[in-house]
């Protein structure tokens, strides 16, 4: 039995009720982890493993992932991959060490950028919105918020919510602005905050883009904002861009500090 596993079984034992609630209540939501980039910043490492798969503490990247998905009571998650996409399907399997159920979806080798993955990937998604997490952060956004949010999209016109982070130096322009009220906005120069990565969508977002075609996510995004479909919120937690070896030693310090 793998340490995640076992994870996640002594979990089960503590608090039955709590996760079997979880598991009734928002069986039907999936979520979707964004895996499919190169990693060219991280070569040589990426050379011969993909990024997802890069070890921090005792758990692949994807892991923590995966487990803190779990806690949070998903059991459906779709993971699109390119470069060594076969090593991530071999490692993850169906998902039965992480308590979920893994659906794949392959691209060819150079990637489809944000958007074209996730169109692509829209009929393992299905009609409902859905949480996207992108697979280089790590993180301790409460994942389980998806649930309400989601909820909430239904019933109005929004397109999209995003988990917004402080600018870290390596992007200190950041990309968009926020409202008191949790409207999304073009970035201000004095209040810009960066997209973590991780957020909750509509599917018809995607309507326009045809499955295995490249597209990005950002356009789409300021085509919603500027329509006022897009709600977010200023998450003040742990946030880190695993985009460079140096990233990559600093998240396994952090993981070393137990806080995550």
């Amino acid at each position: 039995m793998t340490k995640a596993k076992l994870q996640l079984c002594l979990l089960h034992c503590l608090y039955p009720k709590q996760i079997s609630k979880l598991i009734e209540e928002n069986r039907s939501m999936k979520v979707m982890i964004l895996a499919a980039g190169r990693g060219e910043r991280m070569r040589p490492l990426t050379d011969t493993c993909p990024k997802p798969l890069l070890t921090v503490g005792n758990l692949p990247l994807i892991g923590h992932h995966l487990k803190r998905l779990y806690l949070a009571g998903f059991r459906d998650v779709v993971i699109n991959h390119a470069w060594l996409g076969h090593m991530i399907e071999a490692k993850l399997g169906n998902g039965q060490d992480y308590g979920v159920n893994i659906a794949y979806s392959a691209e060819n080798s150079g990637g489809l950028e944000t958007a074209g993955g996730i169109a692509t990937a829209l009929p393992l998604l299905g009609d409902k919105p859905f949480l996207v997490v992108n697979g280089d952060v790590l993180t301790d956004i409460d994942f389980s918020k998806a649930f309400a949010i989601a909820q909430t999209m239904q019933q109005s016109q929004d397109q999209a919510y995003l988990w917004l982070v402080d600018n870290p130096a390596h992007h200190p322009q950041g990309d968009f602005g926020l409202t008191p009220a949790g409207r999304v906005t073009e970035s201000q120069p004095a209040q810009s905050f960066t997209f973590s990565g991780v957020g909750v969508y509509q599917p018809a977002l995607f309507n326009q883009i045809a499955p295995h075609t490249r597209a990005k996510l950002a356009p789409l995004l300021r085509t919603a904002i500027a329509s006022g479909q897009v709600r977010g919120e200023h998450h003040q937690g742990l946030w880190l861009d695993v985009g460079t070896i140096e990233r990559l030693e600093q998240a396994n310090q952090i993981l070393e500090q137990h806080l995550l």
